[in-house]
């Protein structure tokens, strides 16, 4: 019976799509069977950033309403075989999607997968509360910014109201996944620093994903960036992040966050 996860943000931009498709194929590189679903109608992404856009014939929304079968619509990674993918509709509106389908859907994906991953929209609309609706257990994305904590901190509410955990009296565990992180601007006060993140969600850290053109280079090449860059600082975080969440007690790496002017001048006086 699969464990279903929700890759969710109150903000557009944060790196949903890139950390669901990363950890999925981490997940996956382990011999587990993993699902990575697009929750996206309308607007999907996930596809391309697993490099399978020319390989979608049938969609979420198709399986939801019964007018394919799951077999239909799963597309089987070419890399990684245990890999899966579920695609969003590009032509659909999110009202397409129901309660009762995205269950049904759900629950098939419990009985064939060790994971089902599911990557939520931004917002907080129908598409992202489907996408959490049925989920076990949460990451939160978010960047070092103000207004992205901010709304992952909504996100982190309805995660504790909206689900069906939530309203069977069941605690939601929830994780966050810092992205795009760059201690040095963390360090001149340009960005939150990791406890400044922490000290607001109150949730805990499952990894820290560094700055990094090689998120970028691996979504334009259609690759996760745990497959295409190996051994790159992001894909080693996202790798750990995947182990964390199989219970494996990984140490936590925090990027060294170099004391500004005033610091440098005290800690050298007081040593």
């Amino acid at each position: 019976m699969a464990k279903v996860l929700v890759v969710t943000s109150g903000k557009g931009g944060v790196g949903k799509t890139t950390s669901t498709a990363a950890l999925g194929a981490a997940l996956a590189q382990t011999g587990q069977k993993v699902a990575v679903v697009d929750f996206d109608v309308g607007l999907r992404n996930l596809d391309l950033v697993m490099g399978a856009e020319r390989r979608v014939v049938f969609d979420l929304i198709n399986v939801a309403q019964g007018d394919a079968n799951l077999s239909q619509a799963l597309i089987r990674d070419k890399r990684v075989d245990t890999l899966y993918l579920l695609a969003a509709s590009q032509t659909r509106d999110k009202d397409a999607l129901t309660e009762e389908g995205v269950a049904r859907v759900i629950a098939e994906l419990r009985e064939r997968f060790d994971w089902v991953i599911c990557d939520s929209p931004a917002g907080i609309e129908r598409g992202a509360t489907l996408a959490m609706r049925f989920a076990d257990v949460a990451v939160v994305v978010a960047n070092p910014e103000v207004s992205s904590v901010r709304d992952s901190d909504r996100i982190i509410g309805l995660l504790d109201s909206k689900t069906l955990k939530a309203e069977s009296g069941e605690r939601m565990e929830k994780h966050l996944l810092l992205t795009r992180y760059d201690a040095g601007r963390a360090s001149r006060g340009e960005m939150l620093s990791v406890d400044d993140v922490l000290d607001i969600l109150s949730i805990p850290l499952l990894g820290i994903i560094p700055e990094s053109l090689d998120v970028l280079r691996a979504s334009n090449i259609g690759a996760p960036v745990s497959i295409g860059n190996v051994g790159s600082p992001a894909a080693n975080a996202y790798i750990d992040a995947a182990r964390r969440l199989c219970g494996v007690p990984v140490p936590m790496v925090r990027p060294l966050e170099k004391k500004g002017l005033l610091g440098r001048f005290f800690g050298r006086r007081a040593a």
